[in-house]
């Protein structure tokens, strides 16, 4: 009995050694990331993601620099010495604000010597006019002669000439005297101040620039395949070079009718329409001008595509041609499938696939550039779970294996 307990032990032993063997030829036996599949083929460790639908936009994106849609030169109108000034650079002033002060003295003398003149003038012409009347009615009886009713009628004219000539002197005098206050034509804020108190008002030189606040503006400057694209109303946003997020948001008001012809670029006007604080002129800006936008269309990041470039000699005209085909894989069980893509809009790294994918499909989105069609793949994520069952279904083996052992043991010892 001793010697058939010791083979039954020998016999369980052997069979636990042949068990173990058996487990290590099908578990893994490749390198990091692959393991044997049912056929000896390695799979390749991938991740995958859900294909979903979303929105995707055509866009043309370019800088340009914040500034109000009008920037008024304010100039003199009149000449002399500068004796106050009202406003400074940054300053927000309303439509009519006193901004600086012209020595008025002699504008005021000239007024007074006006209105004097015109006094004068007045009473000419009022003397004359009653003169000429009243030679007129002599004339039409008789009374005088043609040469005395013409010397009357002279006489009339050019008192009439003299006093309008006053009155138009004395509007001049009153106009130079107001201008003598330099004011804000519009309501805005002050960029430029040009001059200071003791400084000699010209006119024709700029004195003040303001920048009109009725709204803010940033022209862009695009390339003529942009350029062509662009139409009127087209709605843009905008952030500001260093930050993220939307800074303002506008819409294409004006479009250039020609290239410049030094660079040939032409000139795009876009009016913001909403801000937010950060907007302040002469901020240089990110503007993406929105062409068309795409609604529940299937999107895919870029870096999920493969690109294949075939280079392709046309017969006819000898000429060399880059032929572009796109394809991406997706999981079907443990196999990679290959699919064939026509694409749609670029946005940044996100691209619109037409054909080749549908919604729900698993998209391989690492691991898929050495992947061949239906080659086999492990799932990153569901190994580790594949590897937990063996563990446990191993373990249970081996436990049961030891017991029935123990049993034997006992049975040879009795």
């Amino acid at each position: 009995m001793i010697i058939r307990g010791i083979q039954i032990q020998l016999f369980v032993l052997m069979a636990l050694v042949v068990a173990s063997c058996g487990g290590g030829s099908s578990g893994n036996g490749g390198g990091p990331g692959q393991w044997q599949g049912g056929g000896g083929e390695q799979a390749t460790s991938v991740e995958v993601t859900t294909v979903t639908t979303s929105s995707i936009s055509d866009q043309v994106r370019s800088f340009g620099s914040i500034r109000a849609q009008d920037v008024v030169n304010v100039n003199p109108q009149v000449s002399n010495r500068i004796t106050e000034i009202h406003v400074d650079l940054g300053d927000t002033v309303q439509q009519g604000q006193l901004m600086a002060k012209v020595y008025d003295v002699p504008y005021r003398d000239n007024l007074e010597q006006a209105q004097a003149q015109m006094r004068q003038a007045r009473s000419a012409f009022e003397r004359d006019s009653t003169q000429y009347e009243r030679q007129r009615f002599l004339f039409d009886t008789n009374a005088i002669s043609s040469s005395e009713f013409d010397d009357a009628r002279a006489a009339f004219e050019s008192s009439r000439a003299q006093y309008e000539s006053a009155r138009a002197a004395l509007t001049q005098s009153r106009e130079d005297l107001v201008n003598t206050e330099i004011r804000s034509p519009v309501y805005g804020v002050v960029l430029n101040r040009m001059i200071a108190e003791g400084d000699v008002a010209n006119t024709g030189v700029t004195a003040f620039e303001v920048a009109n606040l009725i709204g803010y503006e940033t022209r862009l400057f695009l390339p003529m395949d942009d350029w062509e694209n662009i139409q009127i109303g087209l709605p843009v946003e905008m952030r500001l070079s260093n930050r993220e997020g939307r800074a303002a948001s506008g819409n294409v008001t004006r479009i250039s009718p020609q290239l410049n012809s030094s660079t040939g670029l032409g000139e795009v006007v876009i009016s913001l329409t909403e801000m937010n604080p950060s907007i302040r002129q002469g901020v240089l800006v990110d503007a993406r001008i929105t062409l068309v936008t795409h609604e529940n269309t299937i999107v895919i990041p870029r870096s999920a595509m493969i690109e294949q470039v075939e280079t392709y000699i046309e017969p006819e005209t000898n000429t060399v041609e880059l032929r572009r085909n796109y394809s991406a894989f997706v999981a079907q069980g443990d196999s990679a499938v290959q699919r064939e893509l026509t694409l749609g809009l670029e946005q940044g790294e996100r691209i619109e696939v037409l054909e080749g994918l549908d919604e729900g499909d698993q998209l391989i989105i690492t691991g898929h550039r050495s992947l061949n069609d239906g080659s086999r793949i492990r799932i990153a994520g569901q190994q580790t779970r594949d590897q937990e069952e063996e563990s446990i279904g191993s373990g249970t083996s081996q436990t049961s294996g030891d017991g029935d052992s123990g049993r034997n043991n006992q049975g040879g010892n009795q």
